[in-house]
């Protein structure tokens, strides 16, 4: 059984950084297309970067340059570096998998991602 647990998460002030892992179980981040979403409250699922088994990436369009999406294929985990956060980037983010196929152009689109993490809580203060 596939199993994602992501670490990471914390409380930072504006302009702070953060690194989120996602560690894979049964799984092989070198093979599909892997990513990271977050969801604040009362809004939908977004996504944030995706990165494809060649290592191309993608990210929304509110992260470019601040977030970096990478894996260790030796340590099978996922990362979401995070730089010059900012209090809209507050939400539960989630590593997620597909069960297979590359990534699509774009920000990773949630209903393509089949295996998904628990979410780990980050919050930007001003």
């Amino acid at each position: 059984q596939v199993q994602l647990v992501e670490s990471g998460g914390g409380s930072v002030q504006a302009g702070g950084s953060l690194k989120l892992s996602c560690a894979g179980s049964k799984y092989s981040y070198n093979r599909n297309c892997v990513g990271w979403f977050r969801q604040a409250p009362g809004k939908e699922r977004e996504g944030v970067a995706s990165i494809n088994s060649m290592g191309f990436r993608r990210y929304a369009d509110s992260v470019k340059g601040r977030f970096t999406i990478s894996h260790d294929n030796a340590k099978n985990t996922l990362y979401l570096e995070m730089s010059s956060l900012k209090p809209e980037d507050s939400a539960m983010y989630y590593c997620a998998a597909r069960k297979e196929g590359g990534c699509n152009d774009g920000s990773p689109d949630p209903g393509d991602f089949v295996y998904w993490g628990q979410g780990t809580q980050v919050t930007v203060s001003s």
